[in-house]
């Protein structure tokens, strides 16, 4: 019997420390799990802050790139705004200056500038007549319906002439 109780008091301590071994286990497991929860929700939270912080960048450099642009813009409209009223103040003083040295051709020799077009037919024809292949390269008017023709022959040679509206040469 005292072997039976021997073996009895043995069984009861094994029992024991396997109960108190799965105690252990269990607790460890638990642990565990809480130890990967939390981990898991950590992880989840940093995730969300990076993408946050990363969305709030974006936004920002977002506004910073749209801004930068719509003053670009602005800049490009005030300059070619200004260089569009620079040429057209250019374009007035040219005006101006072609006036006055028109003027001054005029008030010089008594010819005024005419557009090549606006050369009678009968001075174009006997030009071609006594010049063939000549162009006009420009042409002035006096008073009297004389025009004075600025010539290239077909040579290649400027000339200088003087007709009547009939197409007569005139000395001069």
């Amino acid at each position: 019997m005292k072997n039976l109780m021997i073996a009895a008091v043995l069984a009861l301590g094994t029992m024991t420390a396997y109960a108190q071994e799965e105690t252990a286990i269990d607790e460890a497991g638990t642990a565990v799990e809480e130890n990967a929860t939390e981990a898991t929700e950590a992880t989840t939270d940093a995730a969300e802050d990076t993408y946050q912080a990363g969305e709030e960048a974006a936004t920002e450099a977002t506004e910073e790139v749209e801004e930068t642009a719509t003053e670009a813009t602005e800049e490009v409209e005030e300059t070619a705004t200004e260089a569009t009223e620079a040429v057209e103040e250019s374009t007035e003083e040219a005006s101006d200056a072609m006036e006055s040295a028109t003027e001054e051709v005029t008030a010089q020799d008594g010819f005024t500038a005419v557009a090549t077009e606006e050369v009678p037919e009968a001075v174009t024809t006997a030009l071609e007549e006594a010049h063939p292949g000549a162009t006009i390269d420009s042409a002035s008017m006096n008073e009297d319906s004389q025009y004075k023709l600025s010539v290239t022959t077909e040579a290649g040679e400027s000339a200088e002439l003087y007709m009547d509206a009939e197409g007569n040469m005139i000395e001069m």
